[in-house]
């Protein structure tokens, strides 16, 4: 069966696998885990992209990302064909590293981030690289030792992943950490690594017409994680949003328009939106500048962050409230 075209979008979630070929080793040592290391802490900023959740096994590696405006091909492409080349140089060794291509799936980030950080970071664990839970605490080479506070890699998000365990890092740490224990025994969760299988069901205009016909019960494919209507939602917004964006700039929007409806909408001035306080309106205003921006016309998200003073997960999660507001309000962009 043909393999299905790779569904990318830039402010998305994606779990990430690379394997080797053949099963083979990507990683012999401690220095090509390093090389990865230095390759991510430059192209992660460098595209926008935020990692959530990761860990490098022998020939295999997880990892937990939000794809930057640049959308994750870029980043991966990059990544790996630096790594590739100088794998193969370091070990005198010739042809393909990495088994076809990466694997990625876009996941439904409300029911699944917690469960997909836990599970990437137990990978160590249940591959019989540490012992326990006190050798994946300071295992180097997972995020989870990162989340708990023994090593520190500036490339990993910590803050928004604690937000999702409690209301300060201190609380979040430990929620996290009992969540992570609960999950020990669960094995090896396949689901959480192919989506639902419906390839079988023809293709997605098939599936299109049994969402139609309102039997609501299919969770997706290998390239996506959520339920039916996250599905129909990611098929329907990487066909039409490069249309949406080219549609608004051709209507001569801009981030300055964008702005300027934003203090209309909400009644305030330019540097009541861009000050840090974090009054409501104020920063509803900001949530719905920000998803405008990013996901309707395409701006780069770090360019964002600049402009408003944010850090990049700030702008991350304000893109995500302010969807809600948008929907819940039927706000309408105008030019």
């Amino acid at each position: 069966m043909p393999r299905l075209a790779r569904l990318d979008a830039p402010g998305v979630v994606h779990h990430v696998i690379i394997r080797g070929i053949e099963q083979r080793k990507i990683f012999r040592d401690n220095k090509d885990r390093d090389d990865m290391m230095d390759r991510l802490s430059d192209l992660l900023p460098a595209t926008s992209t935020s990692c959530y959740a990761w860990s490098l096994l022998s020939n295999h590696a997880h990892f937990l990302f939000r794809s930057g405006n640049q959308g994750l091909s870029t980043l991966m492409r990059r990544l790996l064909t630096g790594y590739a080349v100088r794998f193969n140089r370091r070990h005198k060794r010739h042809g393909q590293l990495f088994q076809n291509r990466y694997k990625s799936i876009i996941c439904q980030e409300d029911i699944y981030l917690r469960e997909l950080v836990r599970y990437i970071h137990l990978n160590p664990l249940r591959a019989g690289i540490v012992d326990d839970i006190r050798g994946l605490n300071r295992y180097e080479y997972c995020g989870h030792s990162v989340l708990m506070g023994k090593i520190d890699y500036d490339w990993q998000e910590t803050k928004y992943v604690f937000s999702y365990f409690g209301k300060s890092i201190k609380k979040g740490r430990k929620g996290y950490y009992s969540y992570l224990k609960e999950g020990m025994n669960q094995g090896r969760r396949p689901e959480l690594v192919g989506g639902g299988l419906i390839r079988s069901l023809g293709g997605w205009s098939e599936v299109k017409k049994l969402k139609l016909k309102g039997q609501d019960r299919i969770k997706g494919d290998e390239r996506i994680l959520g339920d039916s209507d996250f599905v129909m939602a990611v098929l329907l917004e990487a066909n039409e949003r490069m249309d949406r964006c080219y549609e608004l700039k051709s209507r001569g929007v801009t981030v300055e328009s964008l702005e300027q409806q934003v203090l209309k909408l909400y009644q305030i001035g330019k540097e009541e939106l861009y000050s840090k306080s974090r009054q409501r309106v104020r920063a509803e205003a900001r949530s719905v500048l920000c998803y405008w921006a990013v996901r309707e016309l395409g701006l780069d998200g770090t360019s964002l962050a600049k402009r408003l003073n944010m850090s990049q997960p700030g702008v991350a999660y304000a893109i995500k409230k302010g969807e809600k507001i948008v929907k819940e309000n039927d706000f309408q962009i105008i030019q």
